[in-house]
């Protein structure tokens, strides 16, 4: 038996009501997830902010060597101050595109001999786009050295939307692995090391520009996503007590 239009018409009301009220309870609960997440990870950001602000004015130690590089990763070694003791090679430089405080320009990335029997790229620091080319810049080329800088991971592929091009000489990242293929280098580390002001003085390259800088905005995140749940937990409690009074009222 077909029911009457009128209680098909009481009908729908009641169920676009049960969809959205499902709709509230799910953001709601997506939403404090969410949050609670974000709140774990600004936790993790902290901590690696912490890490590596005692890193950075840590006494420095001896570069790892080809013993210790397959277990170099981000949270043992990233932006550890290290030391090579050794020469620099006389091979080509490489120059790496570098945005920084001074303005864009680009990275000199040198080939260093570290006595110890392996080689490291070593940045020695920044040019500026007018002033990139070798004569404006201190020769080392066979130069013993006792360099002392910050650990940097390779990074691979290039740049935003560019692609590193060796033949071309166009490099948008410090890959190592590309970089090092390029001379004959034999055993590269799979790092590069920052050079700092004082191993590198200069005037050009600048030394010393390794920019330590971690976004943490996880916090504004968390507190967004939290009023979202709120927002929603208060608009489920709102309908509810709404189809609560509508049914008293009918009775």
């Amino acid at each position: 038996m077909t029911p009457p239009l009128e209680a098909r018409a009481k009908g729908r009301p009641r169920l676009a009501r049960f969809v959205f009220a499902v709709a509230l309870c799910l953001i709601t609960f997506v939403s404090a997830g969410l949050g609670i997440w974000q709140v774990q990870r600004r936790s993790w950001k902290l901590a690696l902010i912490a890490r590596v602000e005692a890193r950075i004015h840590a006494a420095p130690v001896a570069a790892p060597g080809p013993a210790e590089w397959p277990a170099i990763d981000a949270d043992n070694a990233e932006y550890r101050r290290v030391a090579l003791q050794g020469r620099y090679l006389d091979a080509p430089e490489t120059q790496t595109m570098a945005v920084t405080e001074r303005g864009p320009g680009f990275w000199v990335l040198a080939p260093f001999r570290d006595d110890a029997g392996f080689t490291v790229l070593v940045n020695r620091g920044f040019v500026s786009e007018e002033r990139r080319g070798p004569e404006e810049r201190r020769k080392v080329a066979g130069e013993q050295a006792r360099v002392v800088g910050l650990l940097r991971l390779t990074e691979p592929g290039g740049g935003f939307l560019r692609a590193n091009d060796p033949t071309g000489g166009r490099w948008y990242s410090r890959d190592v692995a590309a970089i090092a293929s390029a001379p004959e280098l034999g055993v590269v580390a799979p790092y590069f090391v920052d050079a700092d002001a004082a191993s590198e003085p200069g005037p050009l390259p600048q030394g010393g520009m390794t920019q330590v800088g971690f976004r943490n905005t996880h916090l504004i995140y968390a507190l967004t996503w939290f009023c979202l749940a709120l927002m929603s937990a208060g608009a489920g409690i709102f309908l509810l007590r709404g189809k609560a009074d509508e049914e008293t009222s009918a009775s």
